[in-house]
């Protein structure tokens, strides 16, 4: 049978000549000799009773048998490839699907992954952002594997286990130059006269915000505009008198390069834990600890 003479080879050394268009290119990438070549494509054309190839001045010309072959040749080495990346695919490391507040997608996280993939497990790995309440649900349905934020309250902890990594507070942010940064002492009262971005009714901070306002007499804000998006919160403060209210993490880095500034309120008391949720019970491997690993590194490197 012809099929059963024709090997990968063949296949491979027919494609690449049609691709650089020259014997001698060709040799080239595929590392033989220019002979080599030219005998390998005669084999070709002795199996199949056909001439594929043709000299062309000083280049070649892919005949019509050829050209025919050549899109099924492509097909089959096309095909091989596949089999050989699934092969791959089934060595490397399990998929690990993160959920992160946005608190620690900009504090912590990207320090971890780097230190993970240091690590070459081949896992590929999906970080996931959004309100608190909504990762943790889907970490309870198994569509996260591991969720990194503030803890949130007993009742929605149901099923699922706490790791304590770090504490990290609430805090009052502006652009530099704002008004409110302007006098000598500041007045809490003048809050009312700005937009302010405040954490969403779902969010975990959102009951903390809201005992702190109200323990200094700011029940009602008339210019609320509620939101969970950083990219949102640091454009909008940037470029208007906004104030954000937001967890210390997302605009720690801001805040150290001078384009944000914290308005100088005491915040302590917002405090609350940051770490690692998982489910009870939930089956762990190897590159899911490696990632909890390196965000236990980060967070204590961090918190020094």
């Amino acid at each position: 049978m012809i099929e059963s003479r024709i090997r990968f080879r063949h296949l491979r050394t027919l494609i690449e000549t049609a691709r650089q268009n020259s014997v001698g290119k060709a040799a080239d990438v595929l590392g033989v000799s220019q002979p080599a070549v030219t005998k390998t494509l005669r084999e070709l054309e002795t199996i199949l009773g056909k001439k594929l190839v043709e000299r062309d001045g000083r280049g070649i010309r892919i005949t019509q048998y050829g050209e025919v072959f050549l899109r099924h040749a492509g097909a089959s080495v096309a095909a091989l490839q596949q089999g050989v990346d699934g092969l791959s695919r089934i060595d490397a490391g399990p998929p690990l699907n993160i959920g992160a507040l946005p608190t620690v997608s900009a504090h912590i996280m990207p320090a971890a992954v780097q230190a993970f993939l240091a690590e070459k497990t081949d896992s590929p790995i999906k970080i996931v952002t959004g309100e608190n309440r909504v990762l943790l649900d889907h970490l309870r349905m198994g569509r996260l594997d591991l969720v990194i934020g503030r803890l949130a309250a007993a009742e929605q902890m149901h099923g699922l286990s706490f790791e304590y990594l770090y504490s990290e507070q609430v805090r009052f942010v502006v652009r530099d130059g704002h008004p409110l940064l302007a006098r000598p002492r500041f007045d809490f009262s003048r809050l009312r006269d700005f937009p302010i971005l405040m954490p969403t009714r779902e969010s975990v901070i959102r009951p903390f915000v809201d005992r702190y306002l109200l323990s200094h007499g700011m029940a009602e804000l008339p210019h609320t505009i509620e939101t969970v998006s950083d990219s949102f919160g640091q454009a909008f403060v940037e470029q208007t008198d906004a104030v954000w209210v937001i967890s210390d993490g997302v605009v720690a880095r801001d805040v150290r390069a001078g384009r944000l500034r914290l308005l100088p309120l005491d915040t302590a008391e917002t405090r609350g834990a940051v770490g690692l949720t998982r489910r009870e019970g939930a089956q762990t491997n190897a590159s899911l600890e490696i990632l909890s690993q390196a965000l236990r590194a980060v967070a204590r490197r961090l918190a020094r």
